[in-house]
């Protein structure tokens, strides 16, 4: 049990000592006040975690200084001690704060109990609020990596919108551009991070099943429905619900999801009751919906209810000076889950990797070097391990016949075998390090690159 320190308040010297006595017998240590106003004066000077004080004493009693503890000393516990048999002083302690109340004379073993009971809560509470904190620090736009331009807009933007937790968000990506992230950082940056983040994807759940997810439903409101069952907008109360891929979602269920933006209430399914919807909302797709609205396979009028601050989130290819510090980050991740010491990513392998399209985004980089850290022995990643298809890398037949490509040769090194060696450098760079394609452009069989050294 937590070693806690123990103040003890009052008028009777008897029962302080006796107090004492079992405390420091419990592994306990305290100090002792004859009333209220000493207390407040120790209290000044002294790191206390639990009060145990008299309701009724001269000077200031102990309601009295349950209200100063409350108000100046939030963190310290508190438990009443009650004479003459009055549960109701006790459970009138209760109600302006205490964390319980024990009867005079009182007994050790339920002391003890209630003791207990306390620091297994304060513990609790500890535990939740380092998990909080932990939350926060993980989903914190810090951890947003980026030296472009636009996706600084986008963290800055995401930034100011989540002091405002009446605004419906609308995050607009490509497949694998981090626009959960973003939405898991919005909320935790905001002012509702201590309640629930919920996550929905709507292209993942069939069509005749996604109300019930969201609205949640009562006994008997559908065939199979055999009990009330809360949906996501229930779990996402006082936080944050992202509506995933939302370009997916069936137009009658659309409808529906208006109503909750306008009115902000929502009926479960089978039920009359009306419930507040008490949640910040978050969409994200990687669909045109300006686009499907004005064909109409997408509602205008919730069109405009999501996207009052639209975010968007530029696809990888556009922000390539971000892959060198993307790639370090994911290779830090990669070093915990593998146990692995993982030199790191060779300069030739994070030139083919800044080449390359990436299709996937973010995603699919970092399960590129998932694959890489997997198959490297304790030496960089080369650009070999990447196994980059050739569809994901640049078109050696671009290359117009106007680009130059400078080789240096110098004088240590002047020979034929030194300058074709460079020449074969230079074409594995134009292709990305694809071998069956440099060969190609040097109209030479691959087998002559696993001779090089």
């Amino acid at each position: 049990m937590e070693k806690l320190n123990f103040l003890l308040v009052d008028d009777d010297k008897l029962t302080r000592a006796l107090l004492k006595s079992y405390l420091a017998k419990w592994g306990f240590d305290s100090i002792e006040a004859g009333n209220g106003r000493e207390g407040l004066n120790l209290l000044k000077t002294n790191s206390v975690d639990l009060i145990i004080s008299d309701q009724e004493m001269p000077d200031m009693g102990g309601l009295e200084l349950l209200e100063h503890v409350k108000s100046s000393y939030p963190g310290v516990s508190f438990i009443m001690l009650t004479g003459h048999g009055s549960i109701n002083n006790g459970v009138s302690s209760i109600k302006n704060g205490a964390d319980d109340y024990v009867l005079k004379p009182f007994n050790p073993e339920d002391m003890l109990a209630r003791i207990k009971r306390i620091v297994d809560y304060r513990c609790l509470a500890e535990e939740n609020k380092k998990l909080k904190n932990h939350l926060q620090d993980l989903h914190s736009f810090q951890n947003i990596i980026t030296r472009s331009p636009a996706m600084k807009e986008a963290v800055t933007l995401a930034e100011k919108v989540s002091k405002s937790p009446a605004t419906t968000v609308c995050v607009i990506g490509e497949s694998g551009t981090g626009k959960e992230v973003m939405a898991r950082a919005i909320h935790f940056a905001g002012d509702n991070m201590e309640n629930c983040f919920v996550a929905i994807n709507c292209a993942a759940i069939p069509a005749t099943l996604l109300e019930s997810e969201l609205f949640g439903h009562v006994k008997g409101a559908f065939t199979g429905a055999t009990e009330n069952r809360n949906g996501k907008f229930d779990l996402a109360q006082g936080g944050t619900i992202l509506l995933d891929e939302i370009g997916d979602m069936p137009l009658d269920i659309q409808a529906k999801l208006l109503r909750v933006l306008q009115e902000r209430v929502y009926e479960r399914i089978g039920s009359g009751e009306q419930i507040k919807a008490n949640f910040r909302v978050i969409t994200a797709t990687h669909r045109d919906i300006k686009k499907m609205a004005d064909e109409g396979a997408f509602r205008q009028d919730l069109y405009h209810r999501i996207t009052p601050f639209p975010i968007f989130l530029p696809p990888l290819r556009e922000r390539k000076e971000d892959i060198p510090a993307l790639a370090n980050l994911f290779m830090d991740q990669l070093r915990k889950e593998l146990g692995k010491p993982l030199p790191g990513v060779s300069k030739q392998a994070m030139n083919a990797l800044q080449n390359c399209q990436w299709p996937g985004n973010i995603r699919e980089l970092r399960n590129c070097l998932e694959r890489a850290a997997i198959l490297c022995d304790n030496s960089p990643i080369t650009p070999q391990l990447l196994n980059i298809s050739a569809s994901e890398a640049p078109d050696f037949q671009t290359v117009s016949n106007k680009d130059k490509i400078n080789i240096s040769l110098d004088t240590d090194n002047f020979s034929l075998d030194y300058a074709v060696d460079q020449v074969m450098e230079a074409a594995l760079k134009m292709c990305n390090y694809n071998k069956t394609q440099a060969a190609k452009l040097l109209k030479v069989n691959r087998k002559i690159f696993y001779k090089q050294k």
